[in-house]
């Protein structure tokens, strides 16, 4: 009886954990994205432009590549063997010009960053014209590996951001790379691009 009464109140305690974990207030720094200021690595093809290792929040390797008119994003010490380095959207794509870095504080009041936002420019190709689109792409950050946790379609939303944020706070912190599928929240307008 007492056995069972440990195993319940460590459940609860592990589930009231969970809950609070992705209800937690986050906050939010960005920085700048210019390939121009980042160390590049020639190309080997013709559609192979290269990658670029750039500095983030608190000194944190992001690591770009791009080829065939597509970006990839990813971030840490090994962020070229993360699955977010082979992660893209279907369109024609490009990033845009800073990253959203979504942090929590910790015990001794240190920021620690658990996700990203990115706003991504996308061409979807139309019968008319090529449509133009924004995504915002919320990528986990470690512990565990790197990865696409959801979408937003940054045009079609007015509250895109705030959308981009609760994705990040409720999802980013728990979601297990390759099983767990991203999420996209809000409307999808006619230049939305999915993977």
């Amino acid at each position: 009886m007492v056995v069972m009464r440990c195993l319940a109140v460590a459940l609860v305690a592990i589930v009231c954990s969970a809950a609070s974990d992705a209800g937690r207030a986050a906050e939010s720094v960005r920085t700048d994205l210019d390939l121009e200021k980042c160390h590049h690595t020639p190309g080997s093809a013709d559609e192979d432009y290269g990658s670029w290792l750039c500095k983030g929040y608190a000194g944190i390797a992001v690591h770009v590549t791009a080829g065939d008119q597509r970006s990839y994003m990813s971030y840490g010490r090994n962020a070229e063997a993360e699955p977010a380095a082979t992660q893209t959207l279907a369109a024609f794509n490009s990033l845009g010009s800073n990253i959203e870095w979504r942090l929590d504080r910790t015990t001794n009041g240190m920021l620690k960053p658990f996700a990203t936002i990115v706003r991504w420019n996308t061409t979807v190709a139309s019968d008319a014209e090529p449509m133009r689109g924004q995504m915002l792409v919320v990528t986990r950050l470690a512990p565990g590996a790197i990865c696409h946790v959801g979408y937003v379609d940054a045009i079609a939303n007015a509250d895109a951001n705030t959308l981009a944020h609760t994705i990040a706070d409720e999802r980013a912190r728990n979601f297990r790379c390759g099983s767990d599928l991203p999420v996209v929240l809000g409307e999808r307008g006619a230049a939305f691009s999915m993977p």
